[in-house]
């Protein structure tokens, strides 16, 4: 049994928790940005991003794809005692996830 991505909880979670990180850490100054930019072009090192970069930063300023409604009754069948957790699907993606930390560990030596 797999879980699929779209309707991963973890990852409305994981989501939820950044936000509120992001919320608590304090925001750079202008100022500061701009020196960092001035010092960062006087060093005279060029930085380019790759498209796939780009990407990957245009995906995550994106609007969070999470269903409400399935996090809102989570979250009552939680309250309410009703909240079953699927034992096999779990740990199929424990071993998922480990086997594919693991051929990216093996692939890097």
């Amino acid at each position: 049994m797999k879980i699929g991505n779209n309707s991963d909880i973890g990852n409305a979670i994981a989501q939820v928790a950044a936000k509120q990180q992001q919320a608590k850490a304090p925001a750079p100054s202008a100022e500061a940005a701009t020196k960092g930019a001035s010092s960062a072009a006087a060093a005279g090192v060029p930085v380019t991003f790759s498209n796939a970069a780009r990407g990957v930063d245009a995906a995550a300023r994106g609007p969070a794809e999470f269903d409400a409604g399935k996090v809102k009754a989570v979250k009552a069948a939680i309250e309410n005692g009703t909240f079953k957790v699927d034992a096999d699907a779990v740990a199929d993606k424990l071993l998922s996830n480990a086997e594919e930390t693991f051929s990216r560990s093996r692939s890097r030596n």
